[in-house]
């Protein structure tokens, strides 16, 4: 694919001058708003902005002089004029659409650009799925960078994936024009203990002059965190108090600090700007993981930069966090992030500063929303074969798949279960007495069963174990071949043969979610790109994914943005306890342990 990439600065800035000089007219002005300058955190009203080549050329007081008879004129009308929002770090794949069609649903809420890691379709399609990821990005209206994803497999040795990323991969993206950095380092320990191949692709980043990603999910701030920032990592997200983000913020990293569907990590972490008057430019804003329905119903960056000001932030430095805070990071701040001459015009227009209704959006100098819709064309790849059809079981699974055998005349017996937590990545590392009923070990009140089948290579292999926090009754399971980061399928349910009805499915029909209850399919999210994503528009994908959570409430569940957790329960690099494909995952110490305790 060739380079699509908006026209660089140098490229235009002879047209620039002549605007800004009043020798040429202007293509776009916006007039008569308040200048929202996020470097100088100041409000400026009656402020006019000059538009030329998609480009800022002018910001002043009266654009009268550049504007000419063919100038188009947006009034302000003494509207706050605020940049476009960035997200520092997100999964597109956790929208469960494509590029196209999540830049689609986020453009109306103000979203200009986008750092994107998709390591989920790395670790289903390899390099191949990267670059189409990478090349549909760069066909978007609005800015969508793309970070090449370093850890597939995420813990080598404890997990396997579709495919492998190598120090090498790394080399060869680093050359592509849409990619602007490396992607979550989530083998902190790798990093910490100097892994040949970690410290590789990092090393093969920094040559490149790009920005290394960072993922340390550990309480632990001692030795280990002061190796992994020694490492090269740039930035966390995984800060889930105010001392993870005061620590980084000290050790010249950037907090980025998440609200996503699952992820409330901001009103924790936030208290370290507003209560202890750190400096805020060090901390970013970001979603992660945001699935359809939240961005549908409930926005996307706006979201979070109305929470940040809830939970007590001045909206100005908020404004700050999601905007020049991510450019500075990644190298772009002459390029956006603010309302300023040479960067990109990528503007909103917003009637209050606290409530931010999005009423329009500017993206490199066209209207591209207004009042909540999109005015532009968000094109599509033509995604080939070879992303499609990727759910390979080997053989139908039945109910013995599912099975979990007892030690030899055990009436009980003791099990590790994953608990869930509400509202954080993190799980807890439980145990439980479970009954055994003619040799096999049984659920009892929360617990219930888990299972990981691997669907990458057709081996058949179905590991089980126990997971307690959904809250599930009844004969029912709920399998989703989302299933980060190794996205093999994870199968939750009360009931065996219900496991495997719901297992089969998605294998019928190419990956997605879906739900069972005696018998009976409650709810089914057809995701046919790798698994993991679907091209229809966001708002069938999220009406769907409203009906999946419906059928969890029906069957039991309360938790919020359950899903959200279902599908993070094979993440072997975020404490404590997790599933693969090889075993039960204790990731405190990165061992593999067993899912009954022998015997005393």
């Amino acid at each position: 694919m060739t380079d699509i990439a908006f026209p660089s600065w140098p490229d235009v800035a002879p047209q620039l001058i002549e605007v800004a000089a009043g020798r040429r007219p202007a293509d776009t002005v916006i007039r008569k708003g308040v200048w929202v300058n996020v470097h100088t955190r100041e409000l400026l009203p009656d402020h006019d902005i000059a538009i030329s080549a998609g480009r800022i050329a002018y910001v002043g007081p009266d654009a009268g002089y550049c504007t000419g008879p063919d100038t188009k004129v947006i009034e302000a009308n003494g509207r706050y004029m605020m940049p476009g929002l960035c997200d520092a770090h997100m999964h597109i794949e956790s929208g469960m659409l494509t590029p196209a069609e999540f830049a689609r649903a986020v453009i109306p809420h103000g979203t200009t650009s986008m750092f994107t890691d998709p390591h989920e379709i790395a670790n289903v399609l390899g390099l191949e799925g990267v670059r189409l990821m990478h090349d549909e990005a760069l066909l978007q209206p609005v800015n969508i960078f793309t970070q090449m994803p370093s850890c597939a497999p995420s813990a080598p040795g404890l997990e396997t994936t579709g495919y492998e990323i190598s120090p090498e991969d790394v080399g060869v993206a680093m050359n592509w024009p849409g990619i602007i950095g490396l992607g979550e380092m989530m083998n902190f320990p790798g990093v910490a203990n100097g892994d040949p191949k970690m410290l590789a692709e990092i090393a093969a980043t920094q040559r490149a002059g790009k920005t290394v990603g960072g993922h340390y999910a550990s309480p632990d701030l001692g030795p280990d965190f002061a190796a992994y920032v020694a490492g090269g990592p740039a930035d966390d997200h995984e800060g889930t108090c105010e001392a993870d983000a005061i620590a980084r913020m000290r050790q010249g990293m950037r907090a980025m600090v998440r609200l996503g569907s699952a992820w409330y990590d901001v009103e924790a972490q936030i208290t370290a700007i507003t209560e202890k008057g750190l400096d805020p430019r060090n901390f970013i804003l970001c979603t992660d993981d945001c699935h359809s329905g939240t961005l549908v119903n409930d926005g996307h960056m706006n979201r979070v930069v109305r929470h940040a000001i809830d939970c007590g932030c001045d909206p100005l430095v908020a404004i700050q966090m999601a905007t020049i805070n991510t450019a500075t990071h990644f190298g772009l701040e002459r390029e956006l992030g603010s309302i300023t001459p040479g960067r990109r015009a990528d503007v909103i227009l917003t009637s209050d500063l606290k409530s931010l209704p999005i009423e329009v959006v500017v993206a490199r100098g066209q209207i591209v929303a207004e009042a909540g819709e999109i005015k532009v064309d968000c094109p599509h790849l033509d995604w080939p074969d070879s992303a499609r059809g990727t759910v390979h079981l080997g053989h139908e699974l039945s109910a013995r798949d599912f099975e979990i055998s007892a030690p030899e005349g055990a009436n009980a017996v003791t099990a590790n279960v994953i608990g869930v937590v509400e509202n954080q990545a993190p799980t807890k590392a439980l145990q439980a007495e479970l009954p055994v009923v003619d040799g096999l070990v049984e659920g009892s009140g929360d617990v219930c069963q888990i299972a990981l089948v691997e669907r990458h290579r057709a081996t058949g292999g179905v590991t089980n174990a126990f997971v307690s926090g959904f809250g599930y009754s009844g004969k029912m399971a709920m399998a989703s071949t989302v299933a980060h980061d190794s996205h093999h399928m994870i199968v939750v349910g009360t009931d065996r043969a219900q496991m495997a009805l719901a297992a089969n499915r998605l294998a019928e029909v190419g990956g997605g979610i879906t739900i069972f209850r005696e018998g009976q399919e409650l709810a089914l999210v057809e995701l046919p790109i790798a698994g993991l994503m679907s091209d229809s528009p966001a708002t069938e994908v999220a009406a769907k994914a409203q009906e999946m959570v419906n059928a969890m409430e029906a069957c039991g569940c309360t938790l919020n943005n359950a899903y959200m957790q279902h599908s993070l329960l094979a993440l072997v690099v975020i404490p404590e306890l997790r599933i693969s494909d090889l075993g039960l995952v204790d990731v405190r110490s990165f061992k593999k342990i067993p899912v009954i305790e022998p015997l005393s």
